[in-house]
């Protein structure tokens, strides 16, 4: 199934097809007869009258052959409130059918800037779907036509939305791919082809990784037969050599858990434990499909966690690139390992103005938000504070999670500088990320995004079907563009 939009500076009055048309928050229709037939007025106007006015969107059958959608723009409405109505909008036509639509732009009346943009973003980011490996191909298409000499977005807006969904449909392909397809040694390939969107992409295989010191990353990875990669994708679109912002993923192509095995029901899931990394891989793309003005660099771990006879044990000790020494207790707490290695080579390699890591962590953050907050963890209180305000814009929502010294005795080892579990029990999120804290060596403002359970939906969200969201992009893009472009 594939969504076209057309636009059109043509007035159609009165069209036949089916038609969109924007009403005020009580469904007056008075400045849109216009753009309706006699009769059909009087018909909508009369279902009105029994109507449930507080619903935002109604679809009326005036026909067989036509359909006339009425959508109320409420004065209290957010541009994230106006993408949900895009996504509900698609939800509802969604039927199986190829279908045609002419949206009538002159009919929007909002304060919200790029009311009619907004809206299509919603209703685009809604319709992604991963049928890659369907064998019966799908033909179907929904056509959008809009028409009008007002409210239509710029092309500069609509280059904009196109490289959001870009980086945002990417992230979800890669979450979405199996294990077997998207290993490491795939991953990195993938990346290294981003280098045509003007990314210049840098891979660290295990060889480079070994001469560096990262013993910490290629632990994880030494029980696979696939490789383990660090990637570094970098984007120069400010005109000066300012320091760039960074932003670091884990990339767990698949999660057994290692010899601390994971249950077998649910395991299969395990290959989305990549998805902090597919995050800043999304967004690094969108940042140079829009050429976005700021210099950033986006940094990944790439391995594969499995049982072998070459596998990590619980009880080893491995050499971090920091120089720390950590005691690997769970061989399942292997997120981490391979953060703790990519955040001091961040910091120290690129000297940022801040970092922000994207992981599926722990399970704790979902016994603790669920799938309705990512955790946010920090050093800085600004940065928290601009995290926290893009999330509530755009409906990608944090919350922001204690780290305090007095956690550290639980992540202190007897055996090395540090161990990678609390096994006294409790705060699960938040000794992780106190663990991850002890790798950022020069105060760098730095925040963790635990997104275990945002990452992946089973029921679907308000902007995404069930399985991959991709989580994060948008949350970090508005970020950016809100804050230092």
């Amino acid at each position: 199934m594939s969504i076209k939009i057309n636009y059109s500076s043509k007035k159609i009055s009165k069209p036949l097809a089916n038609i969109i048309l924007f009403s005020n928050e009580n469904f007056k229709l008075d400045n849109l007869k216009q753009h309706l037939l006699e009769s059909e007025f009087s018909y909508i106007k009369d279902l009105l009258k029994t109507s449930d006015l507080k619903k935002n969107l109604f679809i009326f059958e005036v026909n067989s052959k036509k359909k006339i959608v009425l959508i109320s723009i409420k004065n209290d409405l957010k541009v994230s409130d106006v993408e949900n109505l895009g996504a509900e909008f698609y939800r509802r036509i969604n039927n199986g059918k190829n279908s045609e639509y002419f949206l009538i732009s002159d009919s929007v009346k909002s304060k919200i800037q790029n009311f009619l943009g907004h809206f299509l973003h919603g209703l685009k980011l809604k319709s992604y779907e991963f049928k890659k490996y369907k064998t019966k191909k799908e033909t179907r298409v929904i056509s959008i036509n809009i028409t009008g000499n007002r409210n239509q977005p710029s092309l500069k807006d609509k280059l904009k939305f196109k490289a959001l969904e870009e980086g945002t449909f990417f992230a979800r392909d890669l979450v979405s791919e199996p294990g077997n397809v998207l290993h490491p040694d795939e991953y990195a390939k993938r990346l290294n082809l981003l280098k045509r969107d003007g990314l210049k992409v840098n891979i660290y295989d295990k060889k480079k990784l070994k001469k560096l010191g990262m013993h910490a990353l290629l632990g994880v990875g030494q029980g696979s037969v696939r490789g383990s990669y660090l990637v570094t994708l970098e984007w120069k679109g400010a005109k000066n050599n300012s320091k760039p912002l960074a932003f670091v993923g884990k990339g767990v192509c698949f999660d057994t858990g290692g010899y601390s095995l994971k249950p077998a029901r649910f395991m299969e899931d395990m290959t989305y434990d990549m998805a902090g990394s597919a995050t800043v891989v999304g967004l690094m793309k969108n940042l140079a499909l829009r050429k976005a003005k700021i210099n950033a660099v986006g940094v990944v771990g790439l391995v594969e966690n499995m049982v072998s006879g070459n596998a990590q044990r619980p009880g080893d000790i491995v050499k971090s690139y920091s120089g720390k020494t950590i005691e690997i207790l769970n061989t399942d707490a292997e997120g981490r390992l391979v953060l703790a290695d990519a955040l001091t080579f961040t910091e120290e390699k690129f000297k940022p103005k801040f970092i922000v890591d994207l992981a599926t962590l722990t399970g704790a953050i979902i016994v603790c938000l669920g799938s309705e907050y990512a955790g946010l963890f920090s050093n800085d209180d600004n940065l928290s504070k601009k995290i926290f305000n893009a999330g509530e814009k755009v409906g990608e929502k944090v919350w922001r999670m204690p780290l305090h010294k007095n956690y550290d005795k639980l992540m202190n080892s007897k055996n090395a500088d540090v161990q990678n579990i609390n096994y006294i029990g409790g705060a699960g999120s938040t000794t992780a990320a106190q663990f991850l804290q002890r790798f950022i060596v020069n105060k760098t403002p730095w925040a963790h995004l635990d997104i275990a359970g945002m990452a992946f939906s089973k029921y679907g969200g308000a902007l995404n079907s069930s399985g991959a969201t991709g989580f994060g992009v948008r949350l970090l893009n508005k970020l950016v563009e809100d804050n230092y472009e």
